[in-house]
């Protein structure tokens, strides 16, 4: 065996630097996986999720509304609550109950107190009068209720059905697009022929 004092160095050096490039060259042959090039925020990875969710909203001081539901998702980024299951009671200015909402699904904006409920939505008045469409929106600032679907409004004998409509929590206030139904003692509403 030739002694290492009669290597030359460069041979040495080059022997050294092979070795070296053999070990990293077999510990990056290693396949770290996939890699991902961007990060996808789940739709359900709310900043907050509440259950037994209730909330009052004002206006000037005045309570407009109590907003419930089963769970809430909160996202600080939009100022929207996500709400799940909820009923919304609302209350007329001298702050008797005027109706009662309830849907399957839910979005509570907190920049201004506006909601839109989805999915199942009935509106009861405490004398009966009920509303039932598939979207209702709410804007707090001019407490008015809407939706631009379909819907149906009933009120003892009396049946509405229209393509939109507007109005006041308490119903006082309608205004409908292309009404048909019958009116009270069955009589039908002008412009309409037998059913």
């Amino acid at each position: 065996m030739p002694d290492a004092a009669a290597v030359p160095p460069f041979r040495r050096s080059a022997l050294a630097a092979f070795a070296i490039l053999g070990i990293a060259g077999n510990s990056g042959c290693e396949d770290p996986g996939a890699r991902p090039t961007t990060t996808i925020q789940a739709p359900d990875s709310a900043d907050q999720v509440l259950e037994g969710f209730s909330h009052y909203v004002t206006n000037d001081g005045i309570r407009r509304s109590r907003v419930e539901a089963d769970t809430a998702y909160f996202y600080e980024g939009t100022q929207v609550t996500n709400l799940a299951n909820l009923k919304v009671t609302f209350y007329d200015l001298k702050g008797a109950e005027s109706s009662t909402l309830t849907a399957r699904r839910g979005v509570y904006r907190w920049q201004d107190g506006s909601m839109e409920a989805n999915d199942n939505v009935v509106v009861v008045s405490p004398d009966g009068r009920r509303l039932a469409t598939e979207q209702l929106g709410y804007d707090n600032a001019s407490n008015q209720i809407s939706t631009n679907r379909h819907f149906t409004f009933d009120r003892g004998e009396e049946h509405l059905e229209g393509n939109s409509f507007r109005s006041d929590p308490d119903f006082r206030n309608v205004v409908t697009d292309r009404p048909r139904g019958v009116a009270g003692d069955g009589m039908l509403l002008p412009g309409q022929g037998e059913p």
